[in-house]
């Protein structure tokens, strides 16, 4: 996350409905104003039940954030909504040396 907030993701976005909203603006976005940039999914070392996924995202107007949520049981529904109905997202491809 500090990575993201070091290449300028630093608004905080939550979903409320059918919309994403900038928490600090206010400002609502549907799943057509929205492009993933990456994500990054978590796994807690002692509990398997306990996964995030971060996600990387800018949007049509460029404000450029990132929203998480819990992976798998614990996942908030209206996040997993609305990224089902978001067309624009790739996962960057890291190299490992």
């Amino acid at each position: 996350m500090d990575k993201a907030v070091e290449q300028g993701y630093t608004a905080n976005f939550q979903v409320i409905g059918l919309f994403m909203h900038q928490v600090d603006t206010g400002l609502s976005y549907a799943p057509d104003q929205v492009h993933i940039v990456d994500y990054f999914r978590f796994e807690g070392q002692s509990d398997p039940d306990d996964n995030s996924i971060l996600y990387i995202i800018e949007t049509t107007d460029g404000s450029k954030g990132t929203i998480a949520d819990a992976y798998g049981l614990y996942a908030n529904r209206q996040i997993g909504d609305f990224f089902v109905e978001v067309d624009d997202i790739q996962k960057k491809k890291t190299s490992r040396a």
